[in-house]
């Protein structure tokens, strides 16, 4: 906590705050952050496995297997998220499972098992895209910036 916080604080809430810290349990910060980093590396390393894949025996070129490894990224997410596996890697890797593609997978499904019960119309369909809503429109917004930024540098910088 800040000192000026702490200044604003009556002596019992001071105490209090000093008692707290005492016990509270210390977060293993380094050893968390191994973990989302092995994590998300080998999730990447399965989708550098798959895109891999069907350049090899699909034949498709490096640019044209991006669509058709993203959507086997979603769905292998899809069905690690339904049958209960992606929970716990989530457990494990923390923000290390959140990689984009999975991310996004386990966040739609999850929605929709969660709201299964109050039928497709008034359950599944519209809270889906609760939380991937925000991530679609952020990323969507992002690109948008980010392509108006790169077509101003070329039309007028010449790059």
């Amino acid at each position: 906590m800040a000192n000026n916080k702490k200044k604003n604080l009556t002596p019992v809430q001071q105490e209090y705050q000093t008692f707290e810290n005492e016990r509270e349990t210390k977060r293993p910060l380094m050893g968390n952050c191994i973990k989302a980093f092995l994590t998300g590396g080998v999730i990447c390393l399965i989708g550098q496995g798959v895109q891999t894949l069907y350049i090899y025996f699909f034949n498709f070129t490096e640019e044209t297997a991006d669509n058709p490894t993203v959507a086997t990224m979603i769905f292998i997410a899809l069905l690690l998220t339904g049958f209960g596996f992606y929970d716990r890697i989530s457990q494990f890797g923390g923000a290390g499972s959140a990689v984009p593609v999975t991310g996004f997978g386990n966040a739609v499904i999850s929605a929709a098992i969660e709201h299964r019960s109050e039928g497709f119309v008034l359950g599944v369909g519209p809270n889906m895209f609760k939380l991937a809503g925000s991530v679609i429109l952020f990323g969507t917004f992002a690109a948008f910036v980010v392509a108006t930024i790169k077509t101003i540098l070329i039309q007028w910088g010449g790059f």
